[in-house]
């Protein structure tokens, strides 16, 4: 069964070219051009895998439908579209529990690949051909899974992550010990984006210390480090098994 996509934006030109652009992709996309419409056929339809979802819409604020949807909805990935200058708009969304964003003007591939990757990580491809090798980050008990884009606790339960708590957690890993920058995190994990906002990083690392920390107020793993940037302060191993 083709993975369902919902669109949700008033611009008749997106919705053309998002429909043609997934349509190439074997999506089954689903129009709404305003937030009524959108809370009434994500309840009516249950296979919508993910939702993509303009801040700007002409009934309802994007933002109070992303709060609906999280209420109807709570597995439902949302990935957000903004303007150009709508940097609070994302901070919010990404605070209220938002997947991911996009900026407009967008690439229409680099769309398709961000939806490709949370619907990897929610297991809505799950016929996507499986990497040659998988491979595993280890710290402090805790492992992330890398092939699945999953992470598992020390007690080896799954713990859920959005596609940006995931690129941000893979970026700090790959680079334990390592003082890195907003701007540097911000280059590792929103390369594609066309437009990136400062402050998302440290809403994305509020968010993975509430995951993963014992104390997210004296965080011990993902430490700020002043006027500088973040530092994963833990040691990192890395394994490699046949798929």
């Amino acid at each position: 069964m083709k993975p369902a996509i919902m669109v949700v934006d008033d611009d008749p030109a997106i919705c053309e070219l998002l429909t043609d652009v997934f349509s190439e992709h074997v999506f089954d996309v689903c129009l709404c051009h305003n937030g009524g419409d959108a809370l009434r056929l994500a309840q009516m339809r249950p296979d919508i895998a993910l939702a993509l979802l303009d801040m700007m819409l002409p009934d309802i604020n994007g933002l109070l439908v992303l709060q609906q949807l999280q209420r109807q909805r709570p597995t439902l990935p949302v990935i957000m579209l903004t303007g150009l200058g709508s940097e609070s708009d994302v901070v919010v969304g990404l605070e209220m529990g938002a997947d991911d964003y996009i900026a407009k003007p967008f690439n229409p591939r680099v769309v398709v690949a961000r939806v490709k990757a949370v619907l990897r990580r929610t297991g809505a491809l799950q016929n996507d051909p499986a990497p040659a090798r998988a491979s595993g980050m280890h710290f402090n008990g805790w492992c992330l899974d890398t092939a699945r884009c999953l992470l598992i606790n020390p007690q080896q339960q799954p713990v859920t992550l959005t596609q940006g708590e995931y690129g941000l957690l893979l970026a700090l890993l790959q680079n334990a010990r390592r003082v890195l920058s907003r701007e540097r995190l911000l280059e590792l994990t929103h390369s594609e984006s066309l437009e990136v906002f400062d402050r998302t990083i440290d809403v994305l690392v509020m968010r993975l210390r509430r995951k993963i920390e014992t104390n997210p107020h004296q965080p011990s793993l993902i430490r700020t480090i002043r006027g500088l940037g973040y530092v994963f302060a833990a040691d990192v191993t890395q394994t490699e098994r046949a798929a």
